[in-house]
């Protein structure tokens, strides 16, 4: 009950401020902010962006709980501004359960409307289309041609999966879910290591589907620990067990919860990558809004999962959150990949699962995934 009211009063103090945030940001669809001002990603050669659809997925959040009708009008016409990066054949990807289920799949959850459902299941379709059947393994990125990302999948596509269950869900079509099922087993494999740390990317032959090896990508290195990463592989591998009731999905994410669990400082501050040298100040409060999200729903099992992200969200809270009215933000010292030259800076995810997460303490979510 202590955590329960106290995730509420954060929750309360986000809404009234995300009320003004709204106001001063309307037209946009932020990624980060510049003097605290959010940018705006919505122009034709940044809407196929694959941050796109948080924050509209956070007013989703807001609305359902709070009801404020500027979250909703907002929230839709970035779903509605998506359309040109529905429409546009390389700018479809891996991610688009990330665009499409916190837009569209949300608004269908709330009125109904049937042109949401039209847009979730032409962006499920796409992302379906997306498997190499060699290796079971969904393809990440797109190249102009020439193949050179062919053979390519990522541990992030672990969080895209739901929009394949809900495709099934709403279809009674098991099809789409048959292919999530598989990229699952397959990435199970292919991403998780012996100690519960993952992979980022995974290459393999896209003719044979033959594992040809690993890359470092947004980590420190090859054979590292990106902390973001690791939450995609937790809270992702936890959703397919929730849409599917597989219990080596649950295995392998307390599995993976476990490592990271082992890794986390005392101080609760969440580094970029698990492995990075100790004189190096990159943080990632993304990953541990993501870890929250995961270990609360494997909490709904066991109560350890639950104490730790507790002690996440309280961290956040009281260390890396800014609820100054006049600033777009709220989760400071985020990082998008460790050889970036940019680091601990806002990102708009991170505020994204910093509410789902408060939300999912109080037992208000919108379940979206």
């Amino acid at each position: 009950m202590e955590n329960r009211t106290w995730a509420q009063e954060i929750l309360d103090r986000i809404c009234r401020k995300e009320v003004r945030v709204v106001e001063r940001n309307a037209d946009k669809i932020p990624y980060t902010t510049q003097d605290g001002v959010f940018d705006d990603w919505s122009a034709p050669d940044r809407i196929c962006w694959w941050t796109n659809g948080f924050w509209a997925g956070q007013l989703w959040l807001l609305y359902h709980a709070y009801g404020v009708e500027s979250f909703r009008h907002t929230a839709e016409k970035i779903e509605e501004k998506l359309d040109a990066n529905l429409m546009n054949h390389m700018g479809m990807d891996h991610d688009s359960g990330f665009k499409w289920l916190l837009t569209s799949g949300a608004n269908f959850a709330e009125t109904g409307r049937e042109a949401s459902k039209n847009r979730l299941m032409l962006a499920a379709g796409n992302l379906a289309g997306r498997l190499n059947p060699a290796a079971g393994l969904i393809r990440a990125w797109n190249d102009p041609g020439t193949g050179d990302t062919a053979g390519w999948a990522i541990i992030d596509c672990m969080m895209n999966l739901p929009l394949l269950y809900r495709a099934s869900e709403m279809t009674k079509d098991p099809r789409f879910r048959q292919i999530a099922m598989c990229h699952a087993d397959h990435a199970g494999k292919a991403f998780v290591r012996k100690d519960g740390s993952v992979a980022h990317i995974v290459t393999f032959d896209p003719e044979t589907g033959e594992i040809t090896g690993t890359r470092g990508g947004q980590g420190m290195r090859e054979g590292s620990s990106w902390t973001r990463g690791q939450s995609w592989a937790l809270y992702g591998f936890a959703l397919s067990y929730r849409h599917t009731g597989k219990r080596e999905y649950l295995d392998i994410a307390r599995k993976v919860a476990d490592y990271v669990l082992s890794q986390i400082p005392e101080s609760g501050i969440v580094p970029v990558d698990f492995l990075q040298p100790a004189d190096c100040d990159y943080e990632d409060s993304t990953a541990a809004a993501i870890f929250a999200c995961g270990l609360l729903e494997l909490g709904k099992e066991n109560g350890k999962y639950a104490d730790a992200a507790v002690r996440l969200l309280r961290t956040l809270a009281e260390k890396r959150c800014c609820f100054d009215e006049e600033q777009d933000h709220f989760l400071e010292k985020c990082t998008a990949a460790y050889h970036d030259e940019k680091h601990n800076f806002t990102i708009i995810y991170g505020d994204y699962f910093f509410t789902e997460a408060l939300l999912k303490l109080t037992g208000k979510d919108l379940f979206l995934w």
